[in-house]
């Protein structure tokens, strides 16, 4: 039989202010760690999502779309989640005239779909979204997240799909807002958030020991919140260029009562994203989410 706490337990997320929040307290040992020890990996989402596809990591961040593919493996914590309520990733052009892509959603989407869009990765649930509101195929190139700006910029696509800071820095780059996908589903799912992270454990982990890495977990969210301040600037470390304000209000976005526990809301939208995307034969039959105890 494993002893759990004799061993070192991987723990991926990726190298963002949020996630760094998020684990501030269980990587600087401010609250009890029940005995467990755990190892940082810090990589971008697509990678984690990778990973997680062959079972790598103990504890790790996912996209809530690669959730589709790894649910054999692993099982959804009830805390972690990373939530945009009313605004998420982001459509973007470096044209200025707006009167392209102007008036309603029929009108953005017609428009969009003669583009060429760079997106994040195709685990992501930026891409997944992109999916539900454009339909399952169009024109895209898959550009690491941090080099969409330049790549757009460059002609190497005429759209962005933005996510983390890029979407609250995107004017700043010089680029325009087509839309933000965070808003439309919020909009036109009766106020629901559009679920796009969170933190799963491994399935031959036990039971018991996966209800104590949870509730560990669950703590060192709630710690961050209770601490904000030495917490963010410990995030800081991974604020990639942003200043502390600007930080902080990402940090806000995205680690919330929400992703203290998604609660009947969270839940909820988690189970209409994946429905919808199953129903538009874009991922696997999903079945009953299971979340750890």
């Amino acid at each position: 039989m494993t002893d759990w706490k004799s061993q070192t337990l991987t723990l991926g997320h990726s190298p963002d202010p949020d996630d760094a929040f998020m684990f501030y307290a269980m990587a600087a040992e401010k609250i009890d760690l029940r005995g467990y020890r755990f190892e940082h990996i810090l990589q971008d989402i697509q990678t984690l999502n990778e990973r997680a596809g062959r079972g790598e990591l103990h504890i790790s961040a996912v996209s809530i779309h690669a959730l589709a593919y790894v649910r054999d493996k692993y099982a959804l914590f009830p805390s972690g989640a990373s939530m945009g309520d009313g605004y998420g990733p982001l459509f973007v052009t470096v044209s200025q005239d707006s009167s392209a892509w102007a008036g309603d959603d029929d009108a953005r989407r017609a428009w969009l779909r003669t583009q060429k869009i760079a997106i994040p990765g195709k685990m992501t649930s930026a891409y997944l979204a992109a999916q539900l509101f454009l339909g399952k195929d169009f024109d895209h190139v898959v550009i690491p997240f941090d080099e969409i700006f330049d790549a757009v910029k460059a002609g190497k696509a005429d759209v962005g799909l933005i996510i983390h800071e890029g979407q609250l820095t995107y004017a700043d780059e010089g680029f325009s807002a087509v839309l933000d996908l965070g808003e439309w589903w919020k909009r036109t799912h009766d106020g629901l958030p559009l679920p796009l992270g969170g933190n799963v454990v491994r399935r031959d982990i036990p039971p018991e020991v996966r209800s104590e890495l949870s509730e560990i977990l669950s703590e060192s969210i709630a710690y961050g919140l209770k601490h904000r301040q030495p917490a963010v600037d410990h995030s800081m470390a991974h604020a990639r260029g942003m200043e502390v304000p600007l930080a902080d209000r990402f940090i806000g976005m995205y680690v919330n009562e929400l992703t203290l526990d998604y609660g009947e809301r969270g839940r909820k939208a988690v189970k209409q994203f994946l429905d919808e995307a199953e129903a538009a034969g874009l991922i696997p039959p999903i079945g009953e989410l299971e979340f750890v105890d």
